[in-house]
């Protein structure tokens, strides 16, 4: 029975997402979160869930980075970002920072039953009609030095961007602050800056376009 985890702020619409997936793969687990803590407790509990269906903009969301971070925590748990931001440009992002599809909120019941089963089978899913948008070397580069932290120097890399110091950190996982300084030296390295400030500049790059 497959595990199907959905993040959305709106309860409506998450009922509804929750009545296309029960519709497109009949009886199956099905764990809700309404904003971007929940996600992560939702994601930690479900270790085994098999497709996260992830609204970028939820309370706690900047821009793409609660879809980076995911793809941090889990590499191996398919990502298909359901927004109301349709524009070739968003679904090119999405897709170039790791999703395995997007699907606008406009998708009628039929076409969302197809796309569910085709990333479920391993494909990458977006709308036929789309006209991919190249992304900027930045931020294609980016994507690139992204995909090589590991799930914690994600969880250090948001928590810097909150502004946190890294002996709140420390704190608040669990560990060390010689273990958050040695995380903060890979991500810099990793990164190509050389200070926090640069690192909060180059997170901003995720924000989504006005």
């Amino acid at each position: 029975m497959p595990t199907i985890l959905i993040a959305d702020d709106h309860p409506l619409f998450r009922q509804a997402l929750v009545s296309a997936v029960e519709q497109a793969l009949g009886e199956c687990e099905i764990g809700q979160a309404a904003d971007v803590a929940q996600m992560y407790e939702l994601i930690e509990c479900h270790p085994e869930a098999d497709l996260l269906l992830l609204d970028l903009q939820m309370p706690g969301a900047q821009g793409l980075s609660a879809l980076v971070q995911v793809r941090g925590m889990r590499p191996g748990l398919p990502v298909v970002v359901v927004s109301g931001r349709e524009d070739a440009r968003t679904i090119s992002r999405v897709l170039a920072h790791g999703a395995a599809g997007f699907i606008p909120k406009s998708t009628d019941s039929a076409t969302m039953k197809s796309a569910l089963l085709a990333v479920l089978d391993g494909d990458i899913w977006a709308p036929q009609d789309l006209q991919p948008a190249a992304l900027d070397a930045e931020e294609t580069d980016l994507a690139r030095r992204l995909a090589e932290l590991t799930p914690q120097q994600f969880r250090v890399l948001g928590m810097v961007c909150s502004g946190l110091l890294n002996k709140q950190i420390a704190y608040e996982l669990g560990v060390s602050e010689a273990t958050i300084k040695a995380h903060m030296t890979a991500i810099l390295r990793k990164l190509g800056v050389n200070n926090r400030t640069q690192v909060v500049m180059m997170a901003n790059r995720l924000q989504l376009e006005d």
